[in-house]
């Protein structure tokens, strides 16, 4: 017989399947996807084969959730797994990196504003030619005909070759990309930080296009910082439910001469998924009724 919704055996309330998706507005299917790739900790089984999940698994289902939100499929999932797997510390180094990568694009973003506003300061190229040889670049912005060919060979600047002589010839928009470049680098940041801020002005196709587009990006960074947060604080939560679990299971911690916390302790996570706490995986159970929409 199929678990009701919410039915309370002993001190315990049970979930099945569609009740655990129509709390989080997912499929049933979504649901054993979850469970069988760790996400969510392994449910027990009725005798007929049903999935039978506790509270454990729908607050695992909420913080699985909450992640999405911030850290993408890529993070939240392998997050889930290695709690699960009982490697606490190995999910949230995964946490601290996307936080990391996170800082990165912020950095970059604060980047590409310092350059817009060099750029705005500076007044218009002043020579009547049509194109500036490197001398001559390298005089406006005060810097070595060296320092101009670095950048060129590091991909930051692609002015044209004269036909003949084979001279640089540096139009406005190279003069525009060495002054940029010129502004990031007194302010010591390495060509890979300044190549994505060119790249941007290029393709944007104007300071105020590349300005506007920088402004949606840095409320986009916003929304997932606060989204981050708050998956972040449902992890939490959740990994406060797990610890509690593990401590009312082995509240001695081994204490009774057996360093795993006692005989009876697989059979303990295998048998209901665990009254508190994280089952381990592996449970064992009659597969039948797994495509009979439990």
């Amino acid at each position: 017989m199929r678990a009701e919704k919410g039915r309370a055996v002993g001190s315990e309330v049970r979930f099945r399947s569609v009740d655990l998706a129509r709390s989080a507005g997912v499929s049933t299917q979504q649901i054993r996807n979850y469970e069988e790739s760790g996400v969510l900790p392994p449910a027990s089984r009725t005798e007929s084969g049903y999935r039978v999940f506790e509270e454990v698994h729908r607050q695992a289902l909420l913080a699985f959730r909450a992640l999405l939100k911030g850290y993408g499929p890529v993070t939240a999932t392998p997050v889930m797994r290695r709690v699960h797997g009982g490697d606490v510390p190995g999910a949230l180094a995964l946490v601290d990196a996307a936080h990391a990568a996170l800082h990165e694009e912020r950095v970059a973003l604060r980047a590409a504003d310092e350059a817009l506003r060099a750029l705005a300061g500076a007044g218009p190229v002043a020579s009547s030619r049509p194109a500036l040889r490197i001398g001559e670049v390298a005089a406006l912005l005060g810097v070595r005909t060296s320092a101009l060919r670095v950048w060129e060979a590091a991909g930051l600047l692609t002015p044209r070759r004269e036909r003949g002589t084979g001279y640089r010839l540096f139009d406005p928009a190279d003069v525009r990309d060495a002054r940029l470049v010129h502004t990031l680098r007194s302010s010591h940041y390495l060509f890979d930080r300044i190549r994505p801020v060119l790249d941007g002005l290029r393709r944007e196709g104007s300071s105020e296009a590349l300005r506007v587009a920088l402004v949606a990006r840095g409320e986009a960074l916003t929304a997932r910082t606060r989204a981050m947060l708050e998956g972040a604080g449902a992890l939490h939560s959740y990994l406060g439910l797990v610890a509690a679990g593990d401590s009312a299971r082995n509240p001695a911690e081994g204490s009774a001469g057996d360093p795993a916390g006692g005989s009876d302790r697989g059979s303990d996570r295998s048998s209901a998924g665990g009254r508190t706490g994280v089952p381990t995986r592996g449970h064992t159970g009659s597969p039948a009724g797994d495509s009979a929409g439990d």
